[in-house]
């Protein structure tokens, strides 16, 4: 079954995204239209599990949202980086924390319905100090939980970010 695209406009285009307005052709030879938020490049994301067992995460503010979110460190792939490379940066970055074992999950579609962002999701393992480098417009807060009290946090209402989410159950899957 296709769905031919019969023209494509592009709406606006931005550092990290593009947004297009397609008419396809659906399966009964009828028009559509779907707006597209393209994501230029894709992003990996990690779960950090503290020596002690317990979850390391980072607090942020998410301006889509107006509100300081807890979430998983992530970042976006520069050119021609691998995501393990990637998220073992971003972890540093974020946390101040280096990984000594790096476990890759899966690579996940967080908004389907609009938007072609790609992340790759990963455990990190024997965690080490090392240095954090906050970009200049990175504010971040670290927070630490047990297991148990993380995924209390999502079914109460207060870990909301998908990436995170996914994330944690596997976690929960694999480990509880």
């Amino acid at each position: 079954m296709g769905y031919e695209v019969l023209e494509s406009n592009e709406t606006y285009k931005g550092k990290i995204l593009r947004v297009t307005i397609d008419k396809i052709e659906m399966p009964d030879g009828k028009p559509a239209f779907r707006e597209t938020v393209i994501r230029e490049k894709s992003a990996a994301a990690v779960l950090p599990i503290m020596n002690d067992g317990k979850l390391l995460f980072v607090r942020q503010y998410r301006h889509a949202f107006a509100a300081s979110l807890l979430e998983i460190p992530a970042g976006v792939l520069n050119d021609c980086e691998v995501p393990e490379l990637c998220i073992r940066r971003e972890l540093e970055e974020e946390t101040g924390y280096k990984a000594g074992k790096m476990e890759y999950l899966c690579e996940i579609y967080p908004t389907v319905g609009f938007c072609s962002e790609t992340i790759f999701l990963y455990f990190a393992y024997d965690l080490t100090q090392g240095h954090q480098s906050l970009d200049p417009d990175e504010f971040i807060e670290l927070e630490s939980y047990t297991p148990e009290e993380a995924l209390a946090m999502v079914y109460a209402g207060e870990i909301k970010d998908a990436k995170t989410i996914v994330t944690l159950f596997a976690y929960k899957n694999k480990y509880i």
